[in-house]
C-alpha cells in the first residue's frame, strides 16, 4: 500500500531553516507529481509546493516563493522541503502528499514551529 513518511520538523526562531523530507514506498515513486501542504491550527489545509516527475515543473505558494525550495530524488524514493528565512506564520503541521491512480494519500505530517 502507498505510505508517506515525513520527517525533519522541528522548532526554530524566526529567520533559522529546516529541511522536510518525505519517503514514499508502495509506489512507483518517480512517476508521479509530489505535493507539500501545510495545516496551522484553527485553519484549513492548505497548499505549499509540488514538484512533477522529473523535476521540470515547480510550483509555490505565494507565501513560500523564494524561501522555500522543493526537490526529489527519485532513486531514493524522497522529496525534500528546504525552507529558509522561516517565520512564524509558517508555523503549521506539514504533510507530504500525491494522487496514486486517482486516489489521495497522506503522510502522518511533521510539525514546524517558528517563534519571534
Amino acid at each position: 500500500q502507498v505510505q508517506l513518511v515525513e520527517s525533519g520538523g522541528g522548532s526554530v526562531q524566526s529567520g533559522g531553516s529546516l529541511s522536510l523530507s518525505c519517503v514514499g514506498s508502495g509506489f512507483t515513486f518517480s512517476a508521479y507529481t509530489m505535493n507539500w501542504y501545510r495545516q496551522a491550527p484553527g485553519k484549513e489545509r492548505e497548499f505549499v509546493a509540488s514538484i512533477d516527475w522529473f523535476s521540470m515543473v515547480l510550483n509555490y505558494a505565494d507565501s513560500v516563493k523564494g524561501r522555500f525550495t522543493i526537490s526529489r530524488d527519485n532513486a531514493k524514493y524522497t522529496l525534500y522541503l528546504q525552507m529558509n528565512s522561516l517565520k512564524p506564520e509558517d508555523t503549521a503541521q506539514y504533510y507530504c502528499n500525491t494522487n496514486v491512480k486517482a486516489t489521495e494519500y497522506w503522510g502522518q505530517g511533521t510539525q514546524v514551529s517558528v517563534s519571534e
